[in-house]
């Protein structure tokens, strides 16, 4: 379903008029299928995040391709409503004038007209994500981080997508909130029967939602391996980095 071959990507260094430039991502293939949890997984600095963007078509790759469906994902019709996104800073993803039934409502806006329908759907989102009608009306700095978090995953589901990038989506909540948001996460993509690309530096939460890793390192891909597998992972450095989970 999604599809990355050979992306290449690097940004300027030094400012504007400079000629260096620094290489982030290098030559990366991958796929993930329909209904996949694909975990990406690698240290502050190997570059996953910058994958991220280019899935969700914020950036351009240098070279290479990476395709939804088939269609490249520059293309806004091919990404609208198929793709969303739940980023770690859930303090900045929701506009602080809009009410939690705004903010949801917002990339329905995009699709629909029958704001009577979508006003309706709100309930059944917000039930879904586990908060009662009465957050409609709140605002985000009323909401605890978990409780915005949330918001954030009904607004990424509101179009029923079939693909969610998931960057860093937990980090910033404590240890229990996380759980809960790891096991609803794990409902809602057998609800929906979505994929979900899972980026983060935690091994134990890929481990606990993911089918398969993707093992980064300086922006390059070090493994590839299925969770069921994960003790047989042939790289030093993929040994290093799963030995907390692996017994």
């Amino acid at each position: 379903m999604l599809t990355a071959s050979h992306v290449h990507k690097s940004y300027r260094k030094g400012g504007l008029f400079s000629r260096e430039s620094q290489q982030v991502l290098r030559d990366v293939s991958f796929e993930c299928g329909r209904g996949e949890c694909l975990g990406i997984i690698g240290e502050s600095g190997s570059g996953k995040s910058t994958l991220g963007r280019l899935i969700l078509g914020i950036e351009r790759p240098d070279s290479g391709s990476i395709r939804f469906e088939g269609q490249p994902v520059e293309d806004r019709k091919v990404r609208q409503g198929s793709l969303s996104a739940v980023f770690q800073d859930y303090t900045s993803s929701i506009n602080p004038f809009f009410t939690v039934e705004e903010a949801i409502m917002e990339p329905l806006k995009l699709q629909r007209k029958d704001q009577q329908y979508d006003a309706c759907k709100v309930d059944v989102l917000l039930h879904q994500v586990g908060l009662n009608p009465s957050y409609r009306t709140q605002y985000p700095h009323e909401l605890s981080g978990g409780e915005a978090q949330r918001v954030c995953i009904a607004r990424a589901i509101s179009t029923e997508p079939k693909c969610i990038v998931l960057d860093e989506a937990i980090s910033s909540l404590d240890g229990s909130v996380q759980m809960q948001v790891l096991e609803l996460l794990k409902e809602l993509r057998e609800i929906y029967q979505m994929s979900y690309i899972f980026i983060t530096h935690d091994i134990q939460a890929a481990a606990y939602i993911c089918d398969s890793l993707i093992i980064f390192r300086e922006g390059q891909i070090e493994e590839k391996i299925r969770i069921e597998q994960l003790k047989d992972v042939q790289s030093a450095y993929a040994r290093k980095l799963l030995q907390m989970i692996i017994t």
